[in-house]
C-alpha cells in the first residue's frame, strides 16, 4: 500500500514537473523553429550556405532561446516581474557556459521568479507612499544581479557537471547501439502524459546541443515520430469493428497531419496490449534512423510528418521517411494480430476516451466522473471555482463575490471561489465561469476545466448549478470568521470622501473619467489606469445589472495600481451605459491583492437581497453613511 502511495506521488510529481517545463518550452517553439530553418539553410552544411546569415545561429541558440526561456519560467511563477527578474538571472549561466544553456534557464527562471515574488510579499505593507516604483525598480536589479552572479559562479558549473553526465550516458547509449531501448520508455511515458518532463527537460537541450555541434540530432525524432500511433490507428482502420473502424480514418488525419498524439491514445488504452505496437514501431524506427543516420535539426513541433519534414536538414530525407515507415509498418503489424486476435473486437472508444481524459484531467488536478462525455465536476469534488475576465478585479472579482457570498449562507464555506485575469487561471481550477465573449480564451487557459459562460457576471443560474451539484453534501463552518475579516479590510479600502452623492448626470465616458480620476487623486493608481478604464469598457460592458456599473482598468495597466482602492459615485437621474441599461451608482475599482473583493461581496450582496424600492432609495439618498454602511457592513 505504501508503495503505490509512494508511486502515485512520483507520477504526479513528474506530471507537474513535465507540465511546468513544457509550459516554458511551448510559448517559445516559434523561436526554435526560426533558429532552426536559419541554421537548416545558411551554414556549411546547410540548403543554401551562406557565411553572412550563418552568424545568427550561434546567438540565437546561445542568447535568444534561453533568455525567452528564463523569462516565460519567471513569468510563471509572477507575471511579468517574475520573467524579467528570471531574465536576468538566466544570463549568468549563459554566461558562463560554453553550451546552450536550456537547463540551467529552466532552473533560473522560475527561481528568479519565485524569490522576487516573496520578496515583494515581504515588504508589501512597508513601502511609504510615491516610492513604489522606487523600490520595485531597485530591487528587481539588485535581485537580478545577485541571482546573476550566483548563477555564474554556481549554478552554471553545476548545470554543465550534469549535463556531461546526461551527455556522456547519452553518448555510451548510442555508442552500444541500443538507443532504440528508449523507446520502452518515451511510448508509454506518451500514453501517461508524462514526455514532457523526458521530451522538454532532457531530449530537447541535449539534441540542441548535438544539433549545433553536428548540424543535426536524432534525440528531435525519438518523442516526435508519428508513426507508432499511425500504425495503430491504420490496423483499427482495417480490422477494427462498427465505430472503432468508422473513428480511426480520422483519427489518423489529425494525428499525422495535425501532430495531436493524444488521438490515438484512446485507442491504446481500449486495448493495452497495443501498448507493445507503438514500443516496438518506436524502437524499430529508431533502429532504422540510426542506421541511416536520420536527425532533425530542431524540434519538431506539433509531431506531425509536416513538421518533421520541415525541420529535416539537406541528406536526412531518406533515413527519417524510412524512421517514419518502418516505425509504422512494425507497429501496424503489431497492432493487427493484437486486434485480431482479441475477443471484444469492437472495443468500447467511449469508455476508453473517457479513461484517457481522466488521466489528463487528474494529472492537472481536475476529476472527471466515469460515464460522462464532458467534463462535469461531481459535487463532492468540487473545491475550486473560478470567475475570469480580462483584467481579474472587477466584474469577475463581483461574480465571484456574490456566489462566494452565496455558498457561505448554505453552509458551503469550504468551495473556495475566486477570480482571475485569462492567462493566469490557475491549473487546479475545476469549474471556470467567463464572458461568453471571451470564452475561446477561457477554454485555451484552463482546458482541464468545465466551462459556464454568461452574459452578465452577476444575473445567471450559476449559483443553481453549482447547487444542483452539490445536494446531499454537507459544506464545513466557518463563515462568520470569514466575513469579519473581510469586512476588516472593506473598512480601509472604501473612504467615506470617496463616496460622491448627488452627480449630475454624464456620459458614460465622463463618469467612467470621473471615477479613474478619483482613484488617482486618491493615490490608489497611475494617471495611465484611466484611459485602461475606458479601453476595457470598449471591450465588455462593466454594467452588472441592477442600476450599477463597476468600471475598472483593463489588464494592460494593471502594473499601475498602487494599492486596492474603490470610489462611488452616484448619479439620482442615472447615466446611459448602453443596451438599455439605466446607471445609478458608478464604482470605480483599482484591484490588488484581492483587498476590494469584501466590498465587491457586499455590493453582490445588496443587489441580491434588497428589493426595487430599497435600490431606489440607495440611488437617491443624500447621506453618503447609507451607501458606506452598505458597502463595509
Amino acid at each position: 500500500m505504501s508503495s503505490q502511495k509512494e508511486q502515485s506521488a512520483f507520477q504526479q510529481f513528474m506530471q507537474k514537473f513535465g507540465r511546468f517545463l513544457s509550459g516554458m518550452v511551448m510559448p517559445n517553439i516559434g523561436a526554435f523553429i526560426a533558429w532552426g530553418f536559419i541554421t537548416a539553410l545558411f551554414i556549411p552544411t546547410g540548403w543554401m550556405p551562406n557565411e553572412y546569415f550563418a552568424q545568427l545561429v550561434g546567438p540565437m541558440v546561445k542568447w535568444l532561446i534561453p533568455l525567452l526561456l528564463g523569462f516565460t519560467g519567471g513569468y510563471a511563477v509572477y507575471q511579468h516581474r517574475g520573467g524579467v527578474v528570471g531574465a536576468i538571472a538566466t544570463s549568468g549561466v549563459i554566461a558562463g557556459s560554453e553550451i546552450p544553456m536550456f537547463l540551467g534557464a529552466m532552473i533560473m527562471g522560475p527561481l528568479g521568479g519565485y524569490i522576487i515574488k516573496k520578496f515583494d510579499g515581504m515588504i508589501e505593507d512597508s513601502i511609504p507612499g510615491g516610492f513604489e516604483m522606487l523600490v520595485n525598480n531597485f530591487s528587481a536589479g539588485i535581485i537580478g544581479g545577485g541571482l546573476t552572479m550566483l548563477a555564474f559562479s554556481v549554478v552554471g558549473p553545476v548545470v554543465l557537471s550534469l549535463n556531461d553526465v546526461l551527455r556522456g550516458g547519452v553518448e555510451g547509449i548510442v555508442a552500444m547501439g541500443i538507443l532504440p531501448i528508449t523507446s520502452v520508455i518515451i511510448e508509454p511515458a506518451k500514453i501517461l502524459f508524462l514526455n514532457n518532463a523526458i521530451n522538454h527537460g532532457v531530449l530537447s537541450p541535449l539534441g540542441i546541443q548535438q544539433a549545433e555541434e553536428f548540424g543535426k540530432s536524432m534525440f528531435f525524432l525519438l518523442e516526435a515520430n508519428p508513426g507508432p500511433g499511425f500504425g495503430v490507428l491504420l490496423a483499427y482502420a482495417l480490422f477494427g469493428k462498427g465505430m472503432v473502424k468508422g473513428s480511426a480514418p480520422g483519427a489518423i488525419i489529425i494525428h499525422v497531419l495535425g501532430g495531436i498524439h493524444e488521438i490515438y491514445f484512446p485507442y491504446i488504452l481500449m486495448k493495452p496490449a497495443l501498448i507493445l505496437a507503438v514500443i516496438g514501431g518506436g524502437a524499430a524506427g529508431v533502429f532504422t534512423m540510426s542506421i541511416l543516420d536520420g536527425g532533425l535539426i530542431a524540434p519538431a513541433s506539433p509531431g506531425s510528418i509536416i513538421a518533421v519534414l520541415a525541420m529535416t536538414p539537406k541528406g536526412c530525407f531518406l533515413a527519417n521517411m524510412a524512421d517514419f515507415l518502418v516505425a509504422t509498418a512494425v507497429s501496424f503489424a503489431i497492432a493487427s494480430v493484437i486486434i485480431k486476435a482479441s475477443k471484444d473486437e469492437e472495443g468500447n472508444l467511449e469508455a476508453a476516451t473517457e479513461s484517457m481524459k481522466n488521466m489528463k484531467a487528474q494529472s492537472k488536478g481536475a476529476v472527471i466522473p466515469n460515464g460522462q462525455s464532458e467534463i462535469q465536476v461531481a459535487g463532492k469534488d468540487l473545491k475550486f471555482i473560478v470567475y475570469a475576465c480580462d483584467a481579474g478585479m472587477g466584474s469577475s472579482a463581483l461574480g465571484a463575490a456574490a456566489l462566494r457570498k452565496k455558498l457561505r449562507k448554505a453552509g458551503y464555506a469550504d468551495i473556495k471561489v475566486q477570480n482571475f485575469a485569462i492567462g493566469n487561471i490557475p491549473k487546479d481550477a475545476q469549474l471556470v465561469v467567463s464572458h461568453e465573449k471571451l470564452a475561446q480564451r477561457a477554454i485555451d487557459d484552463s482546458p482541464q476545466a468545465e466551462h459556464i459562460f454568461v452574459q452578465n457576471f452577476t444575473e445567471n443560474n450559476v449559483y443553481d448549478i453549482v447547487m444542483d451539484r452539490l445536494k446531499g453534501v454537507t459544506g464545513s463552518a466557518g463563515q462568520a470568521k470569514i466575513e469579519e475579516e473581510e469586512n476588516h479590510v472593506a473598512e480601509g479600502v472604501l473612504l467615506k470622501e470617496n463616496i460622491k452623492i448627488n452627480q449630475k448626470s454624464v456620459s458614460k465616458e465622463e463618469a467612467i473619467k470621473a471615477a479613474g480620476e478619483l482613484l488617482v487623486k486618491s493615490g490608489y493608481v497611475g494617471q495611465n489606469y484611466v484611459q485602461g478604464m475606458l479601453n476595457r469598457e470598449k471591450t465588455i460592458s462593466t454594467y452588472v445589472g441592477k442600476g450599477i456599473s463597476i468600471p475598472h482598468g483593463e489588464n494592460a495597466v494593471k502594473d499601475s495600481v498602487k494599492k486596492s482602492g474603490i470610489v462611488v459615485l452616484q448619479y439620482p437621474q442615472g447615466i446611459d451605459w448602453g443596451d438599455g441599461n439605466m446607471s445609478h451608482l458608478v464604482v470605480g475599482i483599482a484591484g490588488k491583492n484581492d483587498d476590494h473583493l469584501a466590498i465587491l461581496a457586499n455590493i453582490a450582496g445588496t443587489m441580491d437581497e434588497y428589493d426595487d424600492a430599497q435600490l431606489n432609495k440607495l440611488y437617491k439618498t443624500t447621506n453618503k453613511d447609507d451607501l458606506y454602511k452598505v458597502f463595509v457592513q
